[in-house]
């Protein structure tokens, strides 16, 4: 693998204040339109001057900004942070004019004699160079803590989608022997069938735990075993009707027809002169429906722990912007669930 290499810290530095210091001695002709017009000497040193008085601001600001900006947060102290940046450019630009002019009148006897409007139009360009240094460190900031906010959200909501998949095992896991239970004392052969399907079911829970979505035709698949398995306790009392036709490759999180399913079947009462049929269908090409008639029953024999319709509505919070509907009539109780698509 090839790389491109980095230069050190130190060179990168270097390099940087060559090139502003030519930005400099090139500005000292803009502001001394007759400068070519003196001696050689005078204008080598008047470049120079000017090259280092720019190099002292703008790596000087730099520092600075870096400096403050370990010890005083954009984002947490704004307010402050900017006092003590304005400060310090108040403070840092005066200063640095007098000893870069009384270092030149010292050691090379020439030097400026600044006036008032002079050190104000310097600290004018000083801020000018310190405001972008300030608007650039404060969206870095503003972007790395936006950044980091949505990968923790991201991570947060990844473990708690995972939290909620792993709900289900369990959940399906007790009510499924809880019906294997009644079914040993009757009838063995039709346990050992149940115990079969039961084995293809749970084998569909444990490959499916994994993935946020599976095909409707998949879902289906697996609800005509879970279905098998229902009318072996129920036989004609209950009645599920399936009209999906054309919708097969849509997709939804596993286990929610079976959960919906489950739902009906233990809030409700199954009996011969109360059968209990559920109606799985399409409506607008955007919802699947899972309906039931409503015959509650007045005293629950199966305990609810309350996860399964929350586990759907919580789970499709993090895969779909369209809500879960429930809707319950005096004869009918009705959840939608959207159909999603795999966007590629």
């Amino acid at each position: 693998m090839s790389f491109i290499p980095q230069k050190p810290i130190w060179l990168r530095e270097l390099t940087e204040a060559a090139l502003i210091f030519l930005l400099g001695a090139a500005m000292s002709f803009l502001f001394n339109p007759d400068l070519l017009q003196r001696p050689w000497l005078s204008i080598r040193l008047t470049t120079t001057y000017s090259g280092c008085m720019w190099v002292l601001f703008w790596k000087g600001n730099q520092y600075l900004v870096e400096f403050w900006n370990k010890r005083v947060s954009w984002l947490e102290e704004p307010g402050k942070r900017f006092i003590v940046g304005f400060v310090s450019v108040l403070i840092y630009t005066p200063s640095i004019m007098y000893i870069l002019n009384f270092f030149f009148k010292t050691f090379v006897g020439m030097g400026a004699d600044w006036s008032s409007i002079d050190i104000l139009i310097s600290i004018g360009i000083t801020f000018l160079i310190t405001f972008f240094m300030f608007a650039k460190a404060f969206l870095d900031n503003w972007r790395k803590a936006s950044l980091d906010a949505e990968r923790m959200k991201r991570e947060q909501m990844a473990t708690k989608y995972e939290s909620l998949k792993n709900q289900v095992n369990p959940h399906f896991l007790f009510n499924s022997l809880n019906a294997l239970t009644n079914l040993v004392y009757e009838d063995q052969d039709q346990a050992a069938n149940f115990i079969r399907q039961l084995s293809k079911v749970y084998r569909y829970v444990l490959d499916t735990q994994s993935k946020e979505l599976v095909s409707l035709k998949t879902e289906l698949n697996f609800l005509e075993s879970y279905i098998f398995l229902q009318k072996m306790r129920f036989d004609d009392k209950l009645t599920v009707d399936i009209d999906v036709k054309g919708y097969e490759e849509r997709m939804l999180p596993p286990i929610a027809l079976q959960m919906l399913l489950e739902n009906a079947i233990k809030h409700n009462t199954i009996a011969e002169e109360e059968p209990l049929t559920v109606s799985i269908s399409i409506e607008n090409d955007e919802y699947i429906v899972v309906s039931n008639n409503l015959q509650k029953k007045r005293i629950p024999l199966e305990a609810s722990s309350g996860m399964g319709l929350a586990n759907i509505k919580s789970r499709y919070e993090f895969l779909s912007q369209t809500p879960v509907e429930v809707l319950e009539t005096g004869k009918e109780f009705i959840v939608k669930l959207p159909l999603l698509a795999l966007v590629s």
